[in-house]
């Protein structure tokens, strides 16, 4: 399993904020490509987004599916690019004097994947979730800056 964090300038439910709104998914999520459908239900446990993983024209359409969900604090998630295999993800999300601390982790669960679960792989996977968290971060800081601004008019 690969694991990254970082510190979000952001609390908790600002950050879970953002992952609820499963059509922000491909803004911060390095590899995904477009949206195509969010389940109303999003984030609930079973609910699903659809999206196209990939550089276009090499796009496959998937899913990921919530496997858990413990508001604001944890989601699992099952995401899917099949032919080449399955991923569990889990964020947990804990409080910091800064904002929000937030862990990222993920293995290879089915499929071709897992035969690339190697040091290598891992250290892609480390760089590619380094990058998604560096994405959510200005996300969920840009939603915390312009909040502070219209609470200041």
């Amino acid at each position: 399993m690969s694991t990254v964090e970082r510190v979000l300038g952001g609390n908790p439910d600002q950050v879970w904020d953002v992952l609820s709104d499963g059509w922000l998914y491909p803004v911060w999520v390095v590899g995904a490509t477009h949206m195509r459908d969010v389940d109303d239900n999003w984030p609930a446990e079973g609910a699903q987004l659809h999206h196209q993983v990939g550089a276009w024209p090499l796009m496959l359409a998937d899913t990921t599916q919530v496997a858990h969900a413990e508001p604001p604090r944890r989601l699992v998630l099952q995401a899917r690019a099949w032919p080449a295999g399955a991923a569990r993800i889990e964020m947990t999300i804990e409080p910091h004097p800064e904002g929000a601390l937030v862990r990222l982790a993920e293995a290879p669960a089915r499929g071709p994947a897992r035969w690339l679960d190697n040091p290598l792989f891992r250290k892609i996977l480390v760089a590619r979730n380094n990058e998604s968290l560096f994405r959510l971060a200005s996300i969920v800081e840009h939603r915390c800056a312009t909040a502070t601004v219209r609470d200041q008019r």
